[in-house]
Formats: structure tokens, sequence, C-alpha cells
């Protein structure tokens, strides 16, 4: 069994988001980051649990394996929140984040991170699914960590290791790491298999 300093990839993980990165860094590989601007539109009619997949494998074909380095694997990822029906991206601004967080309030949401992992030679992909419940919140508290925070880059308006998923979050059923953005159990699984 190889281990993260043993990896025979030079690791590109293709996102500017630095949970992403912390979390590569905790599991131990050698990376660098590198980022392309990727439209993140899906089809109408793409069943949603399939939107953070889809949206994770745009990311990593916006990238010409000519400008990464040799041997290297791109890991791509994408998030989204859904609840009743509706997929909770990052809020445009103040109005929509708090809007998103009133609606979570009280609720079991499900939070999607599709991952993509790429060489020259291969490409492959999976989701994985955890469901955070939300306690209560008042709109003083909506509003308190909106403004204090700001987390207009966050799927759903919030970030679990804040301050918001210190006081609200009741329980998360599957991955924890997945609900900051990278499933790091499965991933890791992933890339020593690859």
């Amino acid at each position: 069994m190889l281990l993260p300093h043993q990896y025979p990839y030079r690791v590109v993980l293709g996102s500017a988001s630095p949970r992403r990165k912390e979390l590569m860094e905790r599991m131990g590989f050698d990376f660098e980051v590198r980022v392309k601007a990727t439209d993140e539109s899906y089809p109408a009619s793409l069943p949603q649990e399939e939107v953070a997949e889809y949206i994770a494998v745009k990311k990593a074909m916006a990238f010409d394996f000519d400008e990464l380095p040799d041997k290297a694997l791109l890991v791509t990822a994408d998030t989204v929140v859904l609840l009743d029906g509706h997929i909770f991206g990052k809020p445009a601004d103040r109005e929509e984040a708090v809007r998103m967080l009133y609606t979570l309030s009280g609720q079991t949401h499900r939070v999607i991170t599709g991952v993509c992992l790429r060489s020259r030679e291969k490409q492959e992909r999976f989701s994985v699914v955890s469901d955070v419940t939300f306690r209560v919140l008042s709109l003083e508290e909506i509003e308190y960590y909106v403004d204090k925070l700001q987390p207009y880059d966050k799927a759903g308006a919030y970030g679990l290791q804040e301050w918001i998923g210190y006081v609200a979050v009741e329980k998360v059923e599957g991955s924890f790491f997945n609900v900051m953005g990278l499933p790091t159990q499965r991933l890791y699984r992933a890339m020593m298999a690859f």
C-alpha cells in the first residue's frame, strides 16, 4: 500500500477553495494549486444529484494537459446543497445568503460533492452525499454570521468549520469533510487506486 509521500503522480488541485487546499494538505499529499475559470452552468434536465459531479468534470476538462506537469493527476470538485428540490449554490449577495440560511434553518439538507480525477490517460468521477441537520436559527443569528464571515464563496451560504457549524449543526450523517468540500476518505482511496 502506498503512502502519500510515495505517490507516483504529481497532484494538481484545480480549486481556489482554501478549505479544499487545507484538506488536501492534511491528507498528506504534495500538490500544487492551479485554477481555470469555468462556466458552472448545467443542463436543466440533469438530475440534481448529478450536478456537482457534472460541474467537477467541467472544471477538469477546462485544463489542457500540455500546461500541466508530466505525470499529473488533476483533482477537481464541486459541492452543492439540496433541499426540497432546490439547489443552493454560492449566494450572490448578503440578501441571498440570509435567505438561504433562513430556508435551511430547522431542516435537514443534503450536501453532495462531486469529484473528478483526471490524468493524461484516464478519468474517474464520483459523488459523495452527506445529510446535515440545522437547529432553528433566529434571524439575528443568521445576520450575525453572514455579516461577520461573508460566506459568499460557499454552497448553501455556510461553512461547517465556521461559527455557524459550531452553534447550529445538530448532526451530520455521512462524511463530515464532504460538507467542507472534499470527501477525504473516499478521495484518498480513489487516488490510491488510480
